[in-house]
């Protein structure tokens, strides 16, 4: 062994394990002055890790949680204000000529021209929705990168236009504020064609899926008194649901689908889905004319889009009010939407 390590081992204690193989053997010499103690007890709980959170990452994207699309107002094409937030009714005159014609003489005074007027009303229903947040929450949630001040009033705008979008196709009970689907003006739906027994697209073919559309149209014509006010390059809105749509894509015994045969003899056609023609009494499906003579079949009306209130300080937490208007969707023209119930 080198000298200098004996010296080393047996006057400051220090040792080179390893460097000499008669080190490793059980009865070195006890000159050397190996220690071999045994390993003592744990004073501390045996441990073979670290904190989990130590090895989780996070990710700083945040997954958004989806909610179902909103398509009334992109279905009707308009999105209007009426008034504003201290306005509870909206009126909307209607005018009609009238008249009549006379035989012609030199000194008769027969033959009239007038008009008639009505003044249909709708009222407006305001809505509210509260945000809040602390400093000691906000705190919290910056740990996780979470800006929930931020993620609270997204929350809150996502709240009001849902409903918004539920009065466009509902309005609201107990008012004269009405929705796309169950305006009291509004035609019954027709059923649509039996062919053998088979009613809804997903057991017909795709003639009979076109026979229902056209079917549709016919119901304009006769809602119209077959004046001829719709001709079928009309710019028009066929608007069913998401499970509905589907069917459109079936192609006739020519490898022709649905949808292209529609657009081939309404030129001018949209086809729209939104999950509100989804019933319990079965897929609806609406017809709309867009606008006849410049003027809109159905608006969706609002009065306040948004109106975002002052912030309330408190001792350690904030505050704000935000509310909107609505006047769920005004039809003018119920006459123009035609609709089929159970396809």
């Amino acid at each position: 062994m080198d000298p200098i390590l004996v010296a080393l081992a047996m006057d400051a204690g220090i040792h080179f394990m390893g460097t000499e193989a008669m080190l490793q053997l059980p009865n070195v010499a006890h000159s050397i002055r190996v220690a071999m103690d045994a390993q003592p007890a744990l004073i501390t709980t045996s441990n073979a890790g670290i904190p989990a959170f130590l090895s989780t990452y996070i990710d700083p994207k945040l997954i958004e949680i989806l909610v179902a699309p909103m398509k009334a107002a992109e279905i009707v094409g308009e999105e209007v204000k009426k008034g504003d937030w201290t306005t509870d009714t909206a009126m909307f005159p209607v005018v009609e000529s009238t008249g009549e014609t006379s035989s012609y003489g030199d000194y008769s005074n027969n033959g009239v021209a007038g008009a008639n007027t009505n003044f249909p009303q709708r009222q407006s229903y305001h809505y509210q929705v509260i945000t809040q947040w602390g400093e000691k929450e906000l705190a919290k949630a910056a740990l996780a990168k979470i800006d929930w001040a931020n993620r609270v009033n997204i929350a809150s705008v996502l709240t009001l236009n849902k409903f918004q979008n539920k009065t466009y196709f509902y309005g609201v009970a107990g008012l004269q504020n009405y929705g796309l689907l169950n305006d009291p003006n509004l035609y019954a739906p027709i059923a649509p064609t039996n062919e053998g027994g088979n009613i809804t697209w997903a057991n017909k073919d795709a003639l009979g899926i076109y026979a229902d559309i056209l079917a549709l149209f016919t119901q304009l014509q006769a809602q119209t008194g077959n004046t001829s006010l719709v001709e079928m390059d009309a710019k028009m809105t066929l608007a069913l649901s998401s499970g509905a749509i589907v069917n459109l894509g079936k192609v006739t015994q020519f490898n022709v689908n649905v949808k292209t045969t529609i657009k081939d003899n309404f030129p001018n056609l949209r086809i729209m889905t939104a999950p509100e023609y989804s019933t319990a009494a079965g897929n609806l499906v609406q017809l709309i004319v867009d606008e006849v003579e410049g003027q809109r079949t159905v608006e969706v009306a609002f009065t306040e889009k948004l109106r975002a209130h002052p912030i309330v300080i408190e001792m350690s937490a904030f505050k704000q009010k935000k509310s909107q208007g609505t006047f769920g969707s005004i039809v003018y023209r119920p006459m123009f939407i035609a609709a089929m119930l159970g396809v």
